[in-house]
């Protein structure tokens, strides 16, 4: 059984974990293990939004600016890409990319990044809703400041990234083991700083981040299911998981959660497939524990998930992963352009 950290991040704890003692978890996981000479990564959302009845040519427009962006010159390592439909009623179409080498993603954001919420589609002389919103979210994380868990040998994510999986790793299956898995709670609470604030100049806004903001990244995939499995996903669980997702979009504020997201993954042809992950940004670590530790809607979701385990043992197909980022202020960047004040960290403001 490993650590989750691995032993280059281990420092003398001041902080203790949650591991209760003789533990071993009922059902084996494993974390991404990345390069020793890693020190940081960049994870990017980068999209457009735009309301029904939007003219086609508009939105090919962006998606084929975006396609050829994440394409060029010291583009990402990794890049994915998204769909669902907001609160609002508006379609968004993101990119999620990450890079291993901050240095080669500034040199992208220089030349293509920024000016993708700076009018590059020549939409600001509408600014109404059958014009195009963009935007882009960004973490640079150093090493110690995030966490990927999965299921299965699959990488997924900031996964991608990683020279491989560890073996069965030891903080899993128990409440405050995201916590246990981050290297920079060995010493360092995380907690929360002010409020983000918001800069705004005409149809652009950028949001003034806070100190330990949180990013949750977690995701389903179902690909590889049989007819029977797949049945039970989508009748036992799948249901359950999304009305977790729409309290979390449309009450989550209550308890911490600045915004959130559940997205459907699509191919290079625009089609979905079975892959969906609800993405969310949190006031801190803390708010986001509390939710998962005990409130009803998560609770729920991970009732019916183990059910859903313990009725198919190893047969079961599912993958399941997650990656949790906290970040310092510096560690951040957001940017909207003509999107609605519900579109992500915009939220943090409302």
């Amino acid at each position: 059984m490993e650590s989750a950290i691995p032993s280059h991040l281990k420092c003398p704890r001041t902080l203790p974990t949650r591991t209760p003692d003789n533990f071993s978890p009922p059902i084996p996981a494993t974390v991404a293990r990345f390069p020793i000479e890693a020190q940081q990564v960049v994870m990017a959302y980068i999209g457009f939004q735009y309301a029904p009845g939007t003219r086609e040519t508009l939105v090919l427009q962006a998606e084929q600016w975006l396609i050829s962006a994440v394409h060029s010159l010291n583009g990402p390592n990794h890049q994915e890409r998204s769909r669902y439909e907001d609160e609002a009623g508006f379609i968004n179409h993101i990119w999620i990319a990450y890079w291993d080498k901050p240095a080669e993603f500034e040199s992208w954001f220089k030349l293509k990044g920024d000016a993708w919420t700076k009018d590059v589609l020549g939409e600001s002389s509408t600014g109404n809703a059958g014009s195009i919103g963009t935007f882009i979210e960004v973490l640079t994380p150093t090493m110690d400041r995030f966490e990927s868990l999965f299921s299965s040998d699959q990488l997924e994510g900031v996964g991608y990234l990683a020279e491989g999986l560890s073996g069965p790793t030891l903080e899993h299956f128990y409440w405050g083991a995201v916590r246990d898995r981050i290297a920079a709670s060995q010493t360092n609470p995380l907690a929360p700083g002010a409020q983000s604030k918001i800069i705004r100049n005409g149809l652009h806004a950028q949001v003034m981040p806070q100190e330990n903001l949180c990013l949750i990244r977690s995701g389903q995939d179902w690909t590889m299911a049989d007819a029977d499995e797949r049945r039970l996903y989508n009748e036992d669980v799948e249901p359950i998981l999304k009305a977790g997702m729409v309290f979390l979009r449309d009450e989550g504020q209550s308890i911490g959660c600045h915004a959130n997201r559940y997205m459907t993954l699509v191919d290079n042809n625009g089609e979905t497939i079975e892959k969906t992950f609800g993405m969310s940004w949190w006031r801190s670590l803390a708010d986001l524990e509390l939710w998962a530790e005990s409130h009803p809607t998560h609770v729920a979701i991970f009732g019916a998930a183990l059910t859903y385990l313990q009725r198919l043992g190893p047969s079961a197909k599912l993958k399941l992963y997650h990656e949790v980022t906290v970040v310092t202020a510096a560690q951040q960047h957001f940017e909207y352009f003509n999107c609605h004040p519900k579109t992500g960290m915009l939220r943090a403001a409302l």
